[in-house]
């Protein structure tokens, strides 16, 4: 029977909920994920799960966020007035924004809380802070 470990290519299926059930992202009924344990294209977490996995294996896992999308960082929580916002932008929770820092580069937030003229912009991941518990399929493995 096929063993997951490092370097392995491999086929999953998954769900991944919040504490209170809530699904976050899913593909069961889509084609499956693809990709090479080890290779960090997916949470740490996940890599680390599938190690050992047999093919056509289920397991659950809770993720902290450490194993996940990390912590929140407050750092990247920051507070502006509504005119500083890029135009065009509808201003209400849970909209994205960019912004181009004044060295280049840009930074990707979401609008979190309008109090006033006063707008909260969170640029954490969206799951950061967060633990996380998936379910997973080993589909193939090769």
């Amino acid at each position: 029977m096929a063993h997951v470990k490092k370097g392995s290519k491999v086929k999953v299926y998954y769900t991944c909920k919040l504490k209170d059930g809530t699904v976050v992202e899913s593909n069961i009924g889509k084609p499956p994920l693809e990709f090479v344990v080890g290779k960090g294209k997916t949470i740490k977490g996940f890599d680390n799960a599938l190690v050992g996995m047999d093919l056509g294996q289920t397991k659950t896992v809770v993720f902290k966020p450490a194993e996940a999308y990390g912590p929140k960082d407050p750092g990247l929580v920051w507070t502006l007035e509504a005119g500083e916002l890029p135009a065009g932008i509808e201003i209400k929770p849970g909209a994205e924004v960019d912004f181009v820092r004044p060295g280049g580069g840009s930074i990707a937030g979401r609008i979190e809380k309008i109090e006033g003229a006063q707008v909260t912009i969170d640029g954490n991941h969206p799951l950061a802070g967060r633990n996380l518990t998936f379910e997973i399929k080993l589909a193939a493995v090769a």
